[in-house]
């Protein structure tokens, strides 16, 4: 299993930061075809191949994936991917 664990400090409000979130979920989910669905402040992911997280804290959003074999190949793009959303999304 290869595991993505980003964290990204913010000064954003709860409704904000979960803006953020969803943002970033909505754009993984059209590029990566991943299945997301919040339960409180956790936002879960999964498909065939993936399952992880993204937490969010008040001054922290903490993204937590397992990728399956089939996955690993594209870690870093995934990867990448997350970090350009996020710096996009999220001004500290």
């Amino acid at each position: 299993m290869s595991v993505i664990d980003v964290h990204r400090p913010h000064a954003l409000d709860k409704e904000h930061a979960r803006q953020a979130a969803e943002t970033l979920a909505q754009d993984l989910s059209s590029q990566f075809d991943v299945h997301y669905q919040w339960e409180g402040d956790q936002l879960k992911f999964k498909r065939s191949g993936v399952k992880g997280h993204l937490n969010i804290t008040p001054t922290d959003l903490h993204i937590h994936l397992e990728l399956g074999m089939m996955l690993r190949p594209f870690k870093s793009r995934i990867e990448q991917e997350i970090h350009s959303q996020l710096d996009q999304i999220i001004k500290v």
